[in-house]
């Protein structure tokens, strides 16, 4: 399949212009050096994506959002962290497009917001806090429930927009990437609720590309990560006018755990390097949640020779940089 072929399949996808393709791609030259050289480094900057600080939740925005305004929707509901960048892009789709955002965010009230939680009370979301992660889903279905009574339209997201129409805007991204340069050896990223992960391995999949994607958890098991963009590229043959094959094989679904540190959004000794070393050669920032750890990964890589002398490796920055205001 061509990449023009793979963008008339979008054609029939509605999507919100919240953002102008291609997001660049720069060499990072003097991080290579000071890594001892190896393989050819470059960056696909998502973080530079405009809209609403930028960052991979809104390439999925922009056709998950698409959906909701075509079901006539008034509100969207969506869940995270309180620092949660999806969040703060979903406040930020819904103000584009006239609707009401509701937020729900599992941890405390910050007694002073910072960084996403400023942002998302300058864009008018709506936040309502919860004690854990595990009860996120069932307020946004109480919460949804309780619109609908009052007489809105509320559409429920899934935490990071991580549904097989979200992962479409990765494989579509692909395209985009591989019109930029010729396609990588290896795709890196950081890899968390899976739809990233799912389009970027369904891309090169439907592409035929002979490129790695290498998704570095930041916060599951690489079993059980590895399981939900399965199960998420398994959904793209509902939404896809392909034959199911061109999705069944191909680039391999790959998750390394091995850089979580002590947790989800705990900042770890090889993720505060990533941060000051990507910052202090390319001036280019990273977040203590996501892109830090999957930076750490890359660099580990690269010294322990895991990539060979004249390999093309592409590190994807999801964006998140905010959360360095937190």
């Amino acid at each position: 399949m061509t990449t023009a072929e793979l963008r008339a399949a979008f054609e029939r996808f509605p999507s919100v212009p919240l953002f102008a393709a291609p997001t660049p791609i720069e060499p990072l030259t003097r991080l290579s050096s000071r890594l001892g050289g190896g393989p050819r480094l470059f960056i696909k900057r998502d973080d530079a994506i405009p809209f609403g600080f930028g960052g991979n939740k809104v390439r999925k925005l922009a056709l998950v959002a698409a959906q909701a305004r075509a079901e006539n929707a008034d509100t969207l509901i969506t869940a995270g962290g309180v620092q949660s960048n999806h969040a703060r892009a979903t406040a930020a789709a819904a103000a584009r497009l006239g609707m009401r955002a509701v937020l729900v965010a599992n941890g405390t009230p910050p007694a002073r917001k910072t960084a996403n939680a400023l942002l998302d009370e300058l864009l008018g979301a709506e936040v309502v806090y919860v004690g854990s992660r595990e009860e996120r889903m069932p307020k946004i279905q109480e919460l949804a429930a309780s619109l609908r009574a009052e007489g809105r339209r509320p559409f429920a997201i899934p935490i990071g927009a991580s549904t097989p129409l979200g992962a479409l805007a990765f494989a579509l991204a692909v395209a985009e990437l591989v019109d930029e340069m010729p396609s990588p050896d290896v795709i890196v990223h950081s890899t968390s609720s899976g739809g990233t992960q799912a389009g970027l391995v369904a891309g090169c999949r439907l592409l035929r590309l002979p490129t790695r994607v290498i998704g570095v958890s930041a916060d599951d098991a690489s079993s059980s990560l590895e399981a939900q963009v399965s199960t998420i590229v398994r959904g793209l043959n509902d939404l896809l006018p392909f034959d199911a094959a061109a999705l069944a094989d191909g680039t391999a679904i790959e998750v390394d755990d091995r850089f979580v540190g002590g947790g989800y959004g705990v900042p770890s000794d090889e993720s505060r390097e990533a941060i000051e070393l990507t910052a202090r050669t390319e001036a280019i920032f990273l977040d203590p949640t996501y892109t830090s750890k999957a930076m750490a990964g890359l660099i580990a890589y690269v010294r322990q020779r895991k990539f060979a002398v004249g390999q093309t490796i592409v590190f994807w920055h999801t964006g998140g940089q905010v959360g360095l205001f937190a």
